[in-house]
Parts: structure tokens; sequence; C-alpha cells
């Protein structure tokens, strides 16, 4: 076989239909527009988006600037609570590894944000991405000590 043997399947090209050209072709006269009208006139018809006068569907959309909108390239962080973490021994290395295999982290793989809800009695050494200052402070009371992890 040859580059000048080849050819099209049967059936998958298919002439295109030459409208206006008679009445005997069954696309005269009008050419498969109707009689009249917007959309039978040369250049007729509506813009994309049209939607018959209503307000368009993308001005009903919020927009996405100003203040009061969720910004589209924030960090989400995994939120982990003081109180949450009483099963933890004094001296304890507190890292999103022992996080994880205690069950305390679910869904994807997200920086650890240690935040200050309850209380904390035991000493242990934090590893986290982010830590609010209420947490560090109860953190730092109880002798336990922060270590800042940069974000990858």
């Amino acid at each position: 076989m040859q580059l000048h043997d080849l050819k099209p399947n049967e059936g998958a090209k298919k002439a295109r239909k030459r409208v206006g050209r008679g009445t005997g072709s069954g696309a005269g006269k009008t050419a498969g527009r109707g009689t009249k009208g917007q959309n039978s006139r040369n250049g007729g018809g509506v813009r994309p988006y049209h939607m018959g006068g209503n307000l368009p569907f993308f001005r009903k959309l919020p927009f996405l600037r100003g203040e009061g909108f969720t910004p589209r390239n924030r960090t989400r962080y995994a939120e982990v609570n003081l109180d949450s973490l009483q099963g933890f021994k004094a001296g304890d290395e507190i890292t999103p590894e022992s996080l994880k295999a205690a069950g305390l982290l679910k869904g994807k793989d997200l920086p650890i944000k240690i935040m200050g809800r309850g209380e904390i009695s035991v000493a242990l050494k934090f590893k986290a991405h982010k830590v609010t200052e209420g947490a560090r402070q109860k953190i730092e009371k109880a002798g336990g000590t922060i270590e800042t992890i940069a974000l990858s």
C-alpha cells in the first residue's frame, strides 16, 4: 500500500449541501432559512449568550473581585485543635505523620494549622505549618515547643 492508495472509509465523506440552487434541489428559494424574520436575513441572528432579553446568565454570576469574595488562590489548611490532642503523652512529637496515624487528619495532604480551642496539660513538641497565637501561648505555657515547617 502506498500514499496514493489511501482513501477514506465508505460514508466518511459527505458532500456539502448547496442551497439556493432551484426548487428541484430541495433547498431552493429560501435556502432552508424559512420565510422572513431575523434569521432569514443576511447577517441575521443573535450574538452568543443572548437570552431573549432576559438578564444574561454570565451577568447573574457573582463577580470575582473586591472584598467579601473568596480568594481563588488561597491556601487551605487542615485544622487541628488542642482539645483533640489529649491522647498524646508528654514529650511526644506532633507532626503531620503522627496526626495522620492518630486519625486526626481527613482527606487530602493539606498543610497543618494548630488551633487554640481547648486546653493542653502536657509538654508536646509541635512541627506544623502554622500555629495560631492563642495555641502558641497555651503550648508554651504547658512547656511545649513549636517548630514551623515551610510550605512546599
